[in-house]
């Protein structure tokens, strides 16, 4: 018998089967995008643009406005400047990002940050408008769709969750979320949006960062498989949510009962929100050094 020290030249089945098989981020990534851009839409043609929508939001609003008062736990949102907060972001974020010498991942923060508020407030004030329903008692009718304070505070959890190091990610995402949630069930506690308009934010900013994840994704390794479970959750999720969020908010009989399931509607959407968003960014490589160290390990 002849023992020879050449092993051979393939890889075990098991490997390469596995390396063949593995999971798409991308297709993920795209069909959450294309999933959140949808819920925005039905939210708007639903909330806006029916005059049964616009009928109970805006028995939310005289219900948050005739109160007089503001609750405590809502309150700190009125005292916050959102220009200083948003400035002091971008500083934390390049602070970050130098610390860990990463400073491509800093910029790409910073415009993940930036372009869903620059979308936003085009969207708001340029592209999307808001029927007048005549209402003689004092609720504005210019358009707040979406908000531009519950999308800041989203952009602003993405910022930060990206540009720390990824294992802390999907824990920033759902700590975070919690913020995200209050600001939304404060902007409707104090009268100053919809439900609509904090759940369009929420997407808005959703849609954009699972579109530039999914850019960032396809200009490195990928897997070549579909996973159709996440790519179906990511496309028929976020339009269910603003389906149910609707029949939830056309139940209620009264105003009370409307101000109440809007406010708890807007911080649920808002958690789930961020829920759907963590899932698939968990796998992303957003720094460009951390991906090459990634593929000379593989080798």
């Amino acid at each position: 018998m002849i023992i020879t020290g050449v092993r051979p030249a393939t890889p075990p089945a098991g490997r390469h089967a596995l390396a063949t098989r593995s999971v798409s981020r991308t297709a993920v990534l795209a069909a959450g995008a294309a999933g959140f851009a949808l819920a925005f839409v039905v939210a708007y043609l639903l909330f806006v643009r029916t005059e049964a929508g616009r009928g109970v939001e805006n028995g939310v609003v005289r219900s948050a406005q005739s109160t007089g008062t503001t609750a405590d736990w809502a309150a700190p949102l009125r005292e916050t400047d959102l220009v200083v907060v948003l400035g002091g972001v971008a500083v934390l974020l390049v602070v970050i990002s130098l610390v860990r010498r990463r400073f491509a991942l800093g910029v790409t923060a910073l415009v993940l940050l930036a372009a869903p508020l620059v979308v936003a407030q085009l969207l708001k004030l340029y592209v999307l408008d808001r029927p007048s329903t005549d209402d003689r008692l004092g609720v504005a009718s210019h358009n707040s769709f979406p908000s531009g304070h519950v999308s800041a505070a989203m952009a602003v959890l993405v910022a930060l969750a990206i540009v720390l190091p990824r294992r802390f990610r999907r824990a920033t995402l759902v700590v975070g979320g919690f913020g995200v949630a209050w600001v939304s069930a404060a902007a409707v506690a104090l009268g100053w949006h919809r439900l609509s308009d904090t759940v369009g934010g929420c997407l808005l900013v959703a849609a954009v960062t699972c579109a530039g994840a999914a850019v960032v994704s396809a200009r490195r390794p990928d897997g070549d498989r579909v996973p159709p479970v996440p790519v179906l959750t990511g496309l028929l999720a976020p339009p269910a949510l603003v389906l149910a969020g609707y029949a939830v908010l056309g139940t209620a009989t009264s105003g009370d009962a409307q101000f109440v399931a809007a406010m708890v509607l807007a911080a649920l959407s808002a958690m789930v929100v961020v829920l759907l968003v963590a899932a698939p960014l968990r796998r992303v490589t957003f720094d460009p050094a951390e991906g090459r160290v990634r593929r000379l390990r593989r080798r």
